[in-house]
């Protein structure tokens, strides 16, 4: 079938043109694009399996990777072929009704090398004649165009078939006519656009401003020159027919100390409308000012339209860590409800200047609790209760917006959210369909200054600041994040294979291109001499004149999950929640627990939820599909009332957003199951889901 990838919608007009979409004859439909369409509204029109036949769904086939990671992919399905990369980067062509094996890609015969760090999506694209066709993937920093038939690299594409991007992608850019739009992770933010024939840039939108750019007043003057982050990771969302694209972006970094970055940091944290054609900013809006939290926008902008006092709206919605959903006209920017700034508290860290206030939408209402209090200390046994409710007093919570200090406190809502990458899905009536996490952590700074007064080396301070939230200030790392320890590092890989990690990334680690090489040396330096010294930096001898005294300079303690002795989360649940938000209205039209512990339920103790990653998938035969969560279970349920209609077990966790499919009249679901998340066991399985023939 001949593709425009615009919208999910083409697939109803096409099915209108053949017949009937859920009937044994129906065309085949495809889901050619990254979360279902350009909108990112993860829905689809189909309805062959609906509310009345879903009990009847069993496993068509499955497919093993073999690889073992973070397998988190978004599924293409193109004219009957299944596109999926690996977690190491490979692409992988599969005939979608079978599971049968077509090609394989594998980028380690190229010059990037084969990838570490997880994928989310692939991007295919074709002219309007259907005459081209392109699949474009980013691999070690490089964006590869390959020919979807055969998995051969387009050597006419860029350099030898590839563009050198700078940073990395783990979720894929969208197109416009004949560009493609990307963010990235790693390296200083910017939103640039690319030929997709020749990989040749044509603009670029810098979202830390240069001189006489608007928002450069928001940054110290010359910050442009090495501030880093913001980059838009969650991927884009398009208006085709307005030419308009939107970008949620990342927070400035460092993360959680701010006082090298005073200022409300645009465009940090910001939801960013911009002209497809040309990259001119339309208009944006500040979620979070000066970020000193972690609260990167974690999901792509959703596009939908409401009806509010008998008018049709064309809006935006955008989630947040902190479960709130920002809603807008996404032609005028101008909220859908009100938005108040409240004052926030404020930190105590020396040289930080935290904003005074942060925006609150006055609808919807959060879609979870925003404050820990000594009522939500757990009650999943007496002595658990008696443990949080001890912590919880010793480090008091102080809602959405704590201020970092030297002090602990807990993160709630944490920092995995809230909402999170998987996003929210919507449906042509206006509700928004999202999963959450009710998941504590712990927030404290430290002051890396020695004990004793004397300066730290170069390569100590820089590790702490960018490694050691990830692999700890002490080096042993947290096994359970999936960030190894580094004190021995120098026994498992070489130097040289450590400093192409630090540049292309590894695992959950983005790669540092744009770091200076004299930092990354003085960090290698750190890691692999562990407390070497120079001279100069060695304590001052007995007589000596005193040193002058340095500013404050802090690091965060890391990012820790707080957990029960029996490992689950140390609040009273719902740990994870699946939600219905009715935007005519502003209203939330359901809530229900997203996944359970059977060990759990066995002792008498109503489903919890569980952390979940991944998005759902709402359907015209009124279903919503998702796995997400810590349970290895695939569900499926009631989109108008949040009833479980169906579930079955995967080989591990399906942190992923599943993808439907029709192919000879079959509709499919697939989803990737790879695990990894919440301390699970992890590999990297394909299972697809059908009606029985």
């Amino acid at each position: 079938m001949t593709h425009f990838p615009s919208t999910a919608f083409i697939f109803i007009i096409l099915g209108l043109l053949a017949g009937n979409l859920a009937g044994d004859n129906a065309p085949s439909a495809d889901w050619p694009v990254y979360l279902g369409g350009k909108e990112r509204n993860l829905y689809s029109p189909l309805n062959q399996i609906n509310r009345d036949n879903v009990k009847k769904l069993e496993v068509a086939w499955t497919y093993n990777t073999v690889h073992k990671a973070e397998y988190q992919a978004n599924n293409l399905i193109v004219r009957g072929i299944l596109y999926t990369p690996s977690a190491t980067r490979e692409i992988i062509a599969l005939n979608a009704a079978t599971g049968e094996e077509i090609w394989k890609w594998d980028p380690g015969k190229e010059r990037s090398g084969r990838g570490r760090a997880r994928q989310r999506g692939l991007v295919y694209w074709e002219n309007s004649k259907g005459g081209e066709r392109r699949l474009l993937t980013g691999v070690g920093g490089y964006l590869f165009a390959l020919d979807p038939e055969t998995g051969k690299v387009i050597r006419e594409f860029g350099e030898n078939g590839s563009i050198a991007l700078g940073s990395g992608l783990n979720t894929p850019g969208v197109v416009y006519k004949n560009l493609l739009i990307v963010g990235g992770v790693g390296g200083v933010g910017a939103v640039r656009s690319y030929d997709v024939r020749s990989g040749e840039r044509r603009w670029i939108f810098n979202l830390i401003p240069r001189p006489g750019e608007l928002g450069h007043d928001t940054w110290p003057k010359d910050a442009y020159k090495s501030a880093t982050g913001v980059m838009p990771w969650c991927g884009q969302s398009l208006d085709e027919k307005r030419g308009i694209v939107y970008v949620a972006t990342k927070t400035a970094e460092p993360d959680f100390y701010g006082g090298k970055r005073h200022g409300k940091n645009l465009f940090a944290n910001c939801l960013l409308a911009l002209n497809a054609a040309t990259g001119e900013r339309l208009w944006h809006f500040q979620i979070v000012h000066h970020d000193l939290l972690d609260k990167d926008l974690p999901c792509p902008p959703v596009l939908l339209s409401v009806t509010q006092d008998g008018k049709k709206i064309d809006a935006v919605a955008q989630g947040t860590k902190h479960g709130r959903l920002f809603v807008f006209n996404r032609v005028t920017g101008k909220p859908l409800w009100p938005i108040e700034e409240k004052p926030v508290p404020q930190s105590d860290l020396e040289g930080e200047q935290a904003w005074p206030t942060q925006p609150f939408p006055t609808k919807p209402p959060p879609l979870m609790r925003q404050n820990y209090t000594e009522a939500d200390a757990s009650n999943i046994s007496p002595a658990t209760h008696q443990l949080t409710l001890d912590r919880i007093r010793a480090s008091p919570n102080f809602g959405p917006f704590p201020a970092p200090s030297l002090k602990e406190t807990v993160m709630f809502p944490g920092y995995d959210g809230g909402m999170e990458w998987g996003g929210g899905a919507a449906d042509p009536d206006g509700i928004y369909y999202v999963n959450i996490n009710e998941m504590p952590w712990l927030l404290q700074m430290v002051n890396i200054k020695r004990p004793d007064g004397s300066r730290i080396i170069p390569g100590e301070k820089d590790y702490l600041i960018h490694c050691g939230a990830c692999h700890g200030l002490d080096r042993k790392g947290n096994l359970v994040a999936g960030f190894p320890p580094l004190i021995d590092i120098a026994k498992r890989k070489t130097r040289a294979e450590i400093d192409l990690i630090t540049r292309q990334g590894g695992g959950r680690m983005p790669g540092y291109a744009s770091m200076s090489e004299a930092k990354r040396k003085a960090i290698l330096d750190y890691v692999l001499k562990e407390n070497a010294r120079s001279e100069e930096d060695k304590d001052p001898k007995v007589g000596a004149p005193p040193r002058k005294p340095e500013p404050a300079s802090y690091a965060f303690g890391g990012f820790r999950r707080w957990l029960d002795p029996e490992g689950y989360p140390a609040i009273k649940p719902p740990w994870g929640t699946l939600n219905a938000v009715d935007l005519n209205t502003g209203e939330i039209k359901w809530k229900v627990v997203l996944g359970e512990y059977p060990e759990l339920t066995a002792r008498g103790i109503p489903p919890t939820g569980t952390e979940n990653y991944g998005g759902p998938v709402v359907t015209a035969g009124g279903l919503l599909f998702i796995g997400a969560t810590a349970d290895e279970m695939f569900r499926v349920f009631d989109k108008d009332t949040g009833k479980l209609l169906w579930k079955a077990k995967l080989p591990f966790s399906g942190n992923a957003t599943p993808s439907t499919y029709m192919v000879a009249g079959r509709q499919y679901v697939v989803i990737s199951a790879g695990g990894g998340k919440s301390g699970r066991p992890h590999g990297g399985s394909l299972v697809a889901f059908a009606l029985p023939k």
